[in-house]
């Protein structure tokens, strides 16, 4: 029969008798309970509070863990806008376009920024909240996982009864050397704490105990700070990286050349801490554009052939793919679309060369390429009788039974032709007001007819590579020459990728620290018996749910005999 002992002098935190409020207090309204404590609603009797009350409120509100994970919420909510609406950091033609095609609306979206989301007042607002709330929340469990890392484990409790689970057992052996054994099992995992403490038997003797209190897991705790922290680190490396990014936009046809500098893009956008000398002198050819299809018109690979050259004479071929883009010391170039450019030959009615130069047709949503382009020719007639011409582009052209064609029947170059409508006018490039060149504003200008069988249309000019067309009234003619690709690049410097990816991998490790590390903690008391074996007691507590906390207490206990545990009355 097991020896009952009443440790002396021993209360756990949660055994202690709570001495009720103080007389002259309001009661559980204004303690530490669940309606006044921290991180609850406003405070009873709040106007008594002052202003710096009322302060210190709301920073607690706001650097409590619920708080900073409805930011959390919130700012991937209002980073949803982003993912509708085009921006013009990422695609400003798209934003004009969207101007032209929804003018009613465009206005009052472009006010609330929704064409610069992430640069927005609203936006910015909740990023730098989420910023403070987690820094005041975490710092403070910082310094108390320290403090709790250099404390020894918490001492053993009077009562195992309460603990689910629990065992009870007797060996051989001394305590002392009991407790060996089972500090040799615990292994290093656990963090321990050897004392003793005098208490009473059964038979009313006064005896002394050996306890043993082992804690570990709290690489769980650490894991969970870590976790946060490296969100911090990817706020503060996202802002860092806005501030001193710089990005452009270019579009080249096979041959071209672009210089890395802000005049040879076709759109350039900087952070506020931006500086000239962090562009990296280079300057990027483009060979050759080669892509691969499905015989359904899925795409299956693009590669944009590249030479690179730097200052120093330097040059390297590269092939640029999607998701493997140029690296060079600190800037990296991206492929970011792809089409034609059919080269045109324009004459005007003198005879002369007004235009001569392949022109980029950007790919509508049809999967076989049809593309639609621009050709303008301000030069033409000495700039009095200036042309236009806007129309379809078709890789593979099809037509119907009777010839007419009827749209692209595959994405590659088997049979190209280009569909023009012709206008004359002013192209209106000289009213200083921004153009989109892939679009053709025909309100200065008229298009030019044709009559058949006494009816007059617009006219149509059809040709493929190497056919010409001469314009009625005298406009001159125009050429298809050949169909060259282009390639549209993306080019970024932003120094906190390589530091995004870090602080990713540290949130990461911290996260799966803080959900798989168990946080456990064993304790164990040895009394001699009076038959001269040793009365082990043993109980293990864990945080949250951890199904293996038994099996963690059979081990340990496991190294002293095979008998099975014992839970009798009397030990209740």
């Amino acid at each position: 029969m097991a020896t009952r002992y009443e440790p002396e002098g021993l209360a756990t935190a949660d055994e202690r008798v709570d001495p009720g409020p103080k007389a002259g207090s309001r009661g559980s309204a204004g303690g530490t309970g669940a309606s006044g404590g921290r991180g609850s609603g406003a405070p009873r009797g709040g106007a008594g509070l002052g202003v710096r009350g009322w302060l210190r409120w709301m920073w607690r509100q706001l650097t409590s863990m619920r708080v900073a994970l409805l930011l959390l919420l919130l700012l991937a909510v209002v980073a949803l806008p982003g993912a509708f609406f085009p921006q013009r950091s990422v695609d400003p033609n798209a934003v004009q376009q969207y101007f032209l095609d929804h003018p009613d609306t465009a206005e009052l979206l472009d006010s609330l920024h929704l064409f610069d989301v992430y640069s927005s007042p609203w936006f910015s607002a909740v990023y730098l909240l989420l910023f403070v709330s987690l820094i005041g929340c975490i710092v403070p469990r910082t310094w108390v996982h320290l403090k709790n890392l250099r404390a020894e484990p918490s001492r053993v409790p009077s009562r195992f009864t309460r603990f689910e689970v629990r065992g009870q057992t007797r060996a051989l052996g001394t305590p002392d050397e009991v407790r060996e054994r089972l500090r040799v099992a615990l292994g290093r995992r656990y963090r321990r704490r050897l004392a003793s403490e005098r208490g009473k038997a059964a038979d009313g003797a006064t005896r002394t105990a050996l306890t043993i209190s082992a804690e570990r897991g709290y690489g769980r705790e650490t894991g969970n700070l870590v976790f946060h922290l490296a969100l911090v680190g990817l706020l503060v490396v996202t802002a860092w990286g806005q501030l001193v990014h710089y990005r452009g936009q270019v579009v080249l046809i096979e041959g071209d050349t672009f210089v890395n500098a802000p005049l040879d893009f076709d759109s350039f956008d900087t952070g506020s801490w931006f500086g000239p000398e962090s562009q990296e002198p280079f300057r990027v050819r483009l060979d050759s554009f080669e892509s691969e299809f499905t015989v359904d018109s899925q795409p299956r690979e693009f590669i944009a052939g590249v030479t690179l050259t730097t200052t120093d004479g330097s040059t390297r071929t590269e092939d640029i793919r999607l998701n493997h883009p140029l690296e060079t010391n600190d800037t990296r170039v991206y492929l970011t679309g792809n089409g034609y450019a059919p080269r045109f030959t324009v004459t005007d009615g003198t005879g002369e060369v007004a235009f001569s130069g392949a022109v980029p047709f950007l790919p509508t949503a049809d999967p076989n390429y049809t593309s639609n382009g621009v050709v303008m020719v301000p030069d033409a007639n000495d700039g009095e009788h200036q042309l236009g011409f806007n129309g379809v582009l078709l890789p593979t052209a099809a037509a119907d039974e009777e010839g007419n064609l009827t749209g692209s029947a595959y994405p590659q170059p088997f049979d190209p032709a280009v569909v023009l409508n012709v206008w004359v006018g002013d192209l209106g490039l000289d009213s200083g007001v921004p153009q989109n060149l892939y679009l053709l504003d025909t309100t200065d200008m008229d298009q030019v007819t044709t009559t058949e069988d006494g009816t007059e249309s617009p006219l149509q000019v059809t040709l493929r590579p190497g056919e010409s067309a001469e314009l009625p009234d005298g406009l001159g003619t125009i050429t298809f020459e050949d169909l060259p690709r282009f390639a549209a690049f993306d080019v970024r410097h932003d120094p906190s990728i390589v530091w995004m990816g870090v602080f990713a991998g540290l949130a990461f490790a911290g996260l799966v620290a803080s959900l798989f590390l168990p946080r456990r903690r064993i304790w164990v008391r040895l009394v001699e018996g009076t038959d001269g074996a040793t009365v082990v007691s043993a109980a293990a507590l864990a945080r949250g749910d951890d199904p293996g906390l038994q099996r963690e207490l059979d081990r340990v206990l496991a190294v002293l005999d095979d008998d099975r545990p014992a839970t009798t009355e009397e030990d209740r």
